[in-house]
């Protein structure tokens, strides 16, 4: 079977990487850019997404209840972790399932007013998942919503860390804020995605 590690990387280089000049969310400037969306929108790399992080929970020997982060790049990634687990919890050895939830940018000012949509659970083991790390500044939003609801994180995971804008260390302390052990972690680095693309060049 495909390595669904390998796989997803090889179809990022293809569909999300770009050279250019462009702005990042951070008002930084870069030569290229990546964007994770059209890779985890994509049927194969959703399927893909959920498979490659299940693995690595599984390699970290981690066990969350549910998978959650901030709207809009983290959509894409929870749906996947969570349909992946589904799926996976049908084959034998029996896997438990992951529930997905979303963090709202600000509280809903109509309806129940949560800022939390999905699975909330007081006391739940939960992952933190993004798109592309760059300053962290949303992952960290959403370990500070999931926490303020009473759950515990227990791992974030980004798809992409650009290796710049001090994201790894302020993502660190966010998880290790409050006496916790959480690790941050991520599947590749901007320079993995670039070096795969130079390759599909030729």
């Amino acid at each position: 079977m495909t390595n669904p590690r390998a796989a997803l990387l090889d179809l990022l280089a293809r569909t999300s990487f770009r050279l250019g000049n462009f702005t990042l969310s951070s008002g930084a400037k870069s030569d290229y850019y990546i964007d994770c969306r059209t890779t985890t929108l994509h049927a194969e790399g959703g399927r893909l997404t959920g498979l490659a992080i299940l693995d690595l929970l599984r390699e970290h020997s981690l066990q969350p209840k549910a998978v959650g982060g901030l709207t809009l790049g983290a959509d894409p990634v929870v749906s996947a972790v969570s349909i992946a687990s589904a799926c996976r919890a049908q084959q034998p050895p029996e896997n438990p399932l992951i529930h997905g939830f979303l963090v709202r940018k600000a509280e809903k000012a109509h309806g129940t007013g949560r800022r939390i949509e999905g699975f909330c659970e007081k006391d739940a083991p939960v992952l933190i998942v993004d798109d592309v790390c760059t300053t962290g500044a949303s992952t960290i939003t959403a370990i500070e919503a999931a926490r303020e609801a009473g759950m515990r994180v227990i791992a974030a995971i980004c798809l992409v860390e650009r290796e710049e804008g001090g994201g790894r260390a302020a993502l660190e302390a966010a998880c290790q804020a409050g006496g916790q052990s959480a690790p941050f972690l991520a599947l590749y680095t901007a320079n993995d995605v670039k070096a795969a693309h130079i390759r599909q060049l030729g």
